[in-house]
C-alpha cells in the first residue's frame, strides 16, 4: 500500500528521509512519499532534499517518491513552476483558521488550488469542518466535479480522519483519484494508514481508484 504524506527534518519532522523509508519498508508499504513543507525550502535546500531522495530511490526495495506539501493561501498556492518540475507530486493543504460558520471561505481556497496546474493532491480536506461547520452534499459535489475537471486527487488522512465517507464515495463515483496519508512527523508513524484504508474500502474503493495505482 502507500503513504504519500510524510515529513522529515527538512521541515517540521524529527526523522531523516532514510528513517521514513525504513519504516515504510518495515510496514510493508509499496510506495512511500516524502512531502516536507514547501516554506522551509530554498532552491539550494530543495536540491539537497531531492538528491537524498534520488539516492534512496536507487537503494530502496520499495517505490520512493519526491513530494512536497504547499500551502493554499488567499493569493494562491505557494509553490512555483521551478520547484514543481523537479518533484513527483505536490500536495496542497489549507493551514489557516476560519471563523465559525465560514466553511465557505475554506471551500473557496480549495477551489483555487484545484485549478492550479502545479498541484496534484489536496491534503486533509475537511479537517476544519468540525470547528467551522460542514458543507452541503451539493457543495461537496461542486468540489468533486472541479477536481474531476482538473485531474486532481484527494488524500484520505488517517491523522485527521478526513474526508467524510460521503465525500470519498463521490470521488470514487466521479473517478477522482485518492491517496493514503499518515501525515507522519516522526518515523514510527510512517505507514499508519489504517483509518485511510478502512474508509477507502467502506466507500467501495478499488486499486484503480488510487493515484499511482500503476506502481502498486
Amino acid at each position: 500500500m502507500m503513504d504519500l504524506h510524510t515529513h522529515t527534518r527538512f521541515s517540521d519532522g524529527i526523522g531523516y528521509i532514510r528513517d521514513n523509508i525504513a519504516e515504510a519498508e518495515k510496514k510493508g508499504l509499496k510506495i512511500v512519499g516524502i512531502s516536507d513543507h514547501v516554506h522551509f525550502f530554498t532552491p539550494h535546500l530543495l536540491n539537497s532534499y531531492l538528491s537524498l531522495i534520488d539516492q534512496a530511490k536507487k537503494e530502496s526495495e520499495i517505490t520512493v517518491l519526491a513530494g512536497i506539501e504547499a500551502n493554499i493561501l488567499p493569493e494562491g498556492v505557494d509553490i512555483n513552476d521551478d520547484f514543481r518540475k523537479k518533484l513527483d507530486y505536490v500536495i496542497a493543504s489549507v493551514h489557516l483558521y476560519f471563523d465559525l460558520g465560514r466553511y465557505d471561505e475554506y471551500l473557496e481556497l480549495i477551489k483555487l488550488a484545484l485549478q492550479d496546474e502545479n498541484i496534484d493532491i489536496i491534503g486533509h480536506f475537511g479537517n476544519v469542518f468540525p470547528y467551522v461547520g460542514y458543507p452541503s452534499i451539493d457543495e461537496y459535489k461542486e468540489i468533486v466535479e472541479l477536481a474531476e475537471e482538473h485531474g486532481k486527487a484527494f488524500e484520505i488522512s488517517s491523522r485527521y480522519r478526513v474526508p467524510e465517507l460521503d465525500f470519498i464515495k463521490l470521488c470514487i463515483q466521479k473517478g477522482v483519484k485518492l491517496t493514503f496519508a499518515s501525515d507522519a512527523h516522526q518515523p514510527r508513524d510512517v505507514g499508519n494508514i489504517s483509518w485511510s484504508l478502512k474508509a477507502f474500502k467502506k466507500a467501495g474503493g478499488k486499486k484503480e481508484d488510487l493515484l499511482f495505482s500503476e506502481l502498486l
